[in-house]
């Protein structure tokens, strides 16, 4: 079983930053890519910024040049940098992780979500 866990969400002021984290462990043979997604109140749960294990990134438009999302694959750890957030940007934030498990069977796994709250 592959756990996730979700650190750094908050209340800031528009304008200002803030810095998630989520760890994977447990039974993990690879990670192929590690990823963002967000879901606001009433609204569908979107994809914010992946990486994958090559390093390659992907953002949403909405977050692009703002947001920067970074790994340390030594830790299966990914990290989301956010500045210079907006009150758009609220919602409760979640980290995916694909890969193998140690029985190379494939895993999706998701965490427990961070909340994250602009104010105007």
């Amino acid at each position: 079983q592959v756990r996730l866990v979700e650190s750094g969400g908050g209340l800031v002021q528009a304008g200002g930053s803030l810095r998630l984290s989520c760890a994977a462990s447990g039974s993990i043979f690879s990670i192929n890519a590690m990823g963002w997604f967000r879901q606001a109140p009433g609204k569908q749960r979107e994809l914010v910024a992946t990486i994958t294990s090559g390093g390659s990134t992907n953002y949403a438009d909405s977050v692009k040049g703002r947001f920067t999302i970074s790994r340390d694959a030594a830790k299966n750890t990914v990290y989301l940098q956010m500045n210079s957030l907006k009150p758009e940007d609220t919602a409760v934030y979640y980290c995916n992780v694909v890969g193998y498990n140690s029985g190379r069977d494939y895993f999706s796994s998701w965490g427990q979500g961070t909340q994250v709250t602009v104010s105007s």
